[in-house]
């Protein structure tokens, strides 16, 4: 239970108006408090009148100085007089608003509303004579705030130790959360209060291929409920992750609080900074309402504006893959028995070939021509490039050099009968986590995209970091991650990351940062599976910030089809498959199936082939982190319209309100819904399509059976 005393309250109100500053929301029902308390900075967070965020502290802590030494990471009395977290008087304060609307390059809606009040505060560290400013920007849904250091005599460089923005809850809330790691986010979710969290978190993870865990805390996006008569729904997050490293949330289950962790790199250091810097925003959203949570573009708002000059080769992709077969072990990436090769050296036409291949000539060719025939414009094949031998688990550098293909798959021929069929290859670089050896070679892999005419790549980075010591979110390889993908648009490259870090909105400023993994996909399935309320979790936490390469359209869903036995099984219907290209926002649209369970039922296949990749608008009809989702959107440049709905282990009874569409018009929807005798374990793949008139008066009624969904295409009747 969280102490409050008397004592305390009373404190705390003899401090509430000296040296305080507040801020208000655009429309009034926000208020955000700043103040300092003994040199101390707190601010708190109100809504309509009622307390979201009580007093919490900010501040960081830094080292001695910027040379890092063996074991300087273990703090020490005397080295508290660098940090900044106290000792602050207030010199400065500025006040600014902006209102405006700006369009994404790809996105949810044609327009976003980008409208805030501003307040920054700038604080003089007598002791030190250094400043730091904090900066507040309350939206009409939400906060976010951030750290600035301008550039000073006695503040040029510095090294983070911690940073410890705290988020202080009056209540126990319902989270929704994976556990904390610097090199992973593949987690299943769990769903607890956050008193629960230290006892859930021993049991809240499986292994990983690099797993560097944070006892007793969780990431970010953390997704909160407030329960009761007067509901409350809070999603915290970071925006803007740029030369600086991912962030965690330690826990305080007896007080309800959350504290910045950051990623460290192997000396303990969490930043290295030369001013002027900024850190990334902290962002806590705030609805009575979970669908204006989950519709919420605050993160992409704290982003800045793309420099890029041209974005003309920034287009949505919906694409097939030589993929799942080798996920689910019906193929393999390597090409030959070898268990030791070395790039540049070994004669790979002189190996042994191990008969699995998939990234051959033959097969890729009959996914080309499947993908033409249905209408996709790309074709993802891995495995097609020397190195796959002995690419994980030995530390190896040199592990790929991105341009040299096996001999059965020739690069030329490939590309051009592709392109014969309007099918772009999508390339493949997957670095086994050596991400010093991508640089070094990523000029020579775009130049050889470049000349076969691949659009865009799809990156890995499965395995522990190269350079050694660093982590998957730690400064230097967020860093990298970027350098990538601004080369990439050197080359008019789209990147989709896989085993990166979650994103917080800045594709905005990297419109080619098209999509990301950073989260348990459907690959999982395959794995150790995904619980049946992962896909109703997910649009609330990992997708706040951006869109994910979720990988769905499995229609083949029990694995035993291939290995009798085999007790693996993709945890949904086959309808709610198609209803996840609705809602979850994927620009880079993948149906990751076989083309011979496609070929079994074309008739549910079309809907894949309609759904759009990018859109005008998009409604959240109904929603509920952990049980339902129910979204409509509308396509890019035209009348078309699409709905989907997902459950979770729960069958439900939904009735669709055809509301959005324009008053006065007709659309022909067809209805692509769970049979009635569909189940997700005993009959997945029961479905039924039919067509129906509707306008904006129309309510349908659909009953979707556990972990089942529906989805709709609407056109509009001319």
């Amino acid at each position: 239970m969280k102490k409050f005393t008397i004592g305390a309250a009373l404190l705390s109100m003899m401090f509430t108006g000296i040296n305080a500053q507040s801020l208000k929301s655009p429309d009034g029902k926000f208020v955000a408090n700043f103040q300092l308390k003994n040199g101390v900075p707190f601010y708190n967070l109100k809504y309509n009148g009622n307390v979201v965020v009580e007093d919490s502290k900010l501040g960081l802590r830094l080292f001695k100085d910027s040379s890092i030494k063996f074991a300087s990471e273990i703090a020490k009395p005397e080295d508290a007089s660098f940090d900044l977290n106290n000792g602050f008087t207030k010199s400065a304060e500025k006040r600014d608003s902006k209102n405006e609307t700006w369009q994404p390059i790809l996105g949810e809606k044609k327009n976003y509303i980008n409208d805030y009040n501003e307040l920054a505060v700038t604080l003089n560290q007598t002791s030190s004579d250094r400043s730091i400013v904090i900066k507040f920007r309350l939206f009409n849904d939400g906060l976010g705030f951030r750290y600035e250091f301008p550039q000073q005599k006695n503040l040029n460089y510095f090294v983070i130790r911690e940073e410890d923005s705290e988020i202080d809850f009056p209540t126990d809330m319902k989270a929704w959360w994976i556990v904390a790691d610097y090199d992973s986010q593949e987690y299943q979710y769990q769903t607890t209060k956050i008193s629960e969290i230290p006892t859930q978190w021993p049991k809240a993870f499986d292994s990983n291929a690099s797993q560097t865990l944070v006892k007793n805390a969780v990431q970010s996006p953390l997704m909160l409920k407030k329960e009761g008569k007067e509901p409350l729904y809070v999603n915290v997050g970071e925006a803007a992750v740029l030369d600086y490293p991912a962030s965690h949330l330690e826990v305080d289950a007896q007080n309800f609080k959350f504290k910045t962790h950051l990623t460290a790199d192997r000396q303990g250091a969490k930043g290295y900074i030369q001013t002027p810097s900024t850190t990334p925003w902290r962002t806590i959203i705030v609805s009575p309402k979970a669908e204006v949570v989950m519709d919420s573009k605050m993160m992409f708002n704290l982003n800045e504006p793309t420099k890029y000059k041209d974005t003309s080769y920034i287009k949505p992709t919906k694409y097939m893959g030589v993929w799942w077969e080798m996920i689910i072990g019906k193929s393999q990436w390597a090409y030959s028995t070898a268990e030791n090769v070395h790039i540049g050296k070994t004669d790979f036409s002189k190996l042994t070939p191990n008969g699995k291949h998939a990234a051959n000539n033959t097969k890729v060719k009959e996914y080309i021509d499947f993908a033409s025939a249905n209408g996709f414009q790309g074709l993802l094949i891995e495995g097609w490039n020397t190195g796959w031998e002995d690419w994980f688990g030995h530390s190896k550098e040199f592990v790929f050099d991105f341009i040299t293909p096996y001999p059965d798959f020739d690069l030329k021929m490939l590309n051009d009968y592709a392109h014969s069929k309007n099918v772009d290859l999508i390339m493949h670089h997957e670095t086994s986590g050596s991400a010093s050896n991508y640089e070094r070679w990523s000029d020579k892999a775009f130049e050889t995209m470049n000349k076969y005419g691949y659009k865009s790549v799809k990156t890995g980075y499965v395995g522990d970091i190269i350079p050694r010591g660093e982590h998957h979110y730690s400064q230097w390889t967020i860093n990298h991650y970027y350098r990538i993908v601004e080369k990439a648009n050197d080359y008019k490259i789209m990147v989709n990351s896989h085993e990166s870090v979650r994103p917080g909105g800045e594709s905005r400023t990297y419109p080619n940062y098209i999509s990301a993994e950073a989260a348990r996909g459907t690959e999982y399935e395959a794995f150790g599976g995904n619980k049946p309320d992962h896909q109703t979790i997910l649009p609330f936490t990992r997708w706040m910030g951006g869109s994910m390469d979720y990988t769905p359209g499995i229609f083949q869903t029990k694995l035993d089809y291939y290995f009798p036995g085999d007790k693996r099984f993709v945890q949904t219907t086959l309808a709610k498959q198609l209803a996840l290209y609705v809602v979850m926002y994927m620009p880079l649209q993948m149906a990751a199936d076989l083309p011979e369970n496609y070929a079994k039922h074309m008739d549910a296949f079309q809907f894949i082939k309609d759904v759009a990749a990018d859109w005008d608008d998009t409604k959240i009809l109904s929603a509920e982190p952990g049980d339902y989702i129910h979204t409509a959107r509308k396509a890019k440049g035209t009348e078309n319209w699409f709905v989907g709905g997902v459950t979770d282990e729960n069958p439900r009874d939904y009735t669709v309100d055809f509301s959005f569409l324009d008053k006065g018009k007709k659309y022909e929807a067809t209805v692509y819904e769970d049979g009635k005798d569909a189940d997700y374990i005993n009959n997945p793949q029961s479905y039924k399509i039919y067509k129906k008139t509707v306008d904006s008066k129309t309510k349908l009624p659909i009953h979707l059976v556990r972990s089942g969904g529906y989805a709709i295409s609407l056109k509009l009747v001319k």
